[in-house]
């Protein structure tokens, strides 16, 4: 896999992961309290060769993501599964945990936000109607979707801002719905 962007993962073990599964460069970020150094490293590879931000599916792994998408504008963004992530003795959860494959996956389907406000395609009634939220299995269908669409996993609110910044289709949304409904009937 040729991948010209420098991807930013959390650490040492990721860095190992993608390498192994890629052969490409990494900015660690040496956990959540990411520095002033490691930001502007960041920028200056987001002008270089272009960043994607690769970060574990949990609160740290998010907050970093958020801090990144803040200051540098542009970036891309790859995202796995929680499941995808888990250690195989159950213990911890990351990047790293990943199979190569998955990690690969991951890397041909990243998304860059939209610089500009854009118009409201799918509605908080949408959400609703598809049972993501307000619904006893709004969470496990957010996870789900996160997973088809390969935005990651969000709350409720998170989920409406990010298939907006994603410009996710309505198309794509209703193809999605409609994948999850057809594995709920076949559960």
């Amino acid at each position: 896999m040729d991948i010209q962007e420098i991807i930013v993962v959390e650490g040492k073990d990721d860095t190992t992961a993608i390498k192994r599964a890629t052969g490409a460069d990494t900015i660690e970020t040496n956990g959540s309290a990411i520095s002033d150094e490691v930001l502007r490293r960041i920028a200056h590879a987001q002008k270089k060769r272009g960043v994607i931000v690769f970060t574990d599916p949990d609160y740290p792994g998010r907050r970093i993501r958020s801090i990144i998408e803040e200051r540098i504008p542009g970036v891309k963004h790859a995202f796995l599964a929680k499941a995808k992530t888990i250690a195989k003795n159950g213990k911890g959860l990351g990047v790293e945990h990943a199979s190569d494959e998955d990690i690969r996956e991951a890397l041909s389907n990243v998304y860059t936000l939209a610089e500009s406000q854009i118009d409201e395609k799918i509605t908080l009634e949408d959400l609703m109607i598809a049972k993501l939220i307000g619904h006893p299995q709004s969470k496990k269908r957010r996870e789900q979707l996160g997973e088809i669409l390969n935005i990651g996993m969000t709350n409720g609110k998170q989920l409406h801002k990010r298939l907006m910044m994603f410009q996710i289709s309505i198309e794509q949304f209703a193809e999605a719905i409609l994948q999850l409904d057809q594995e709920d009937m076949h559960v």
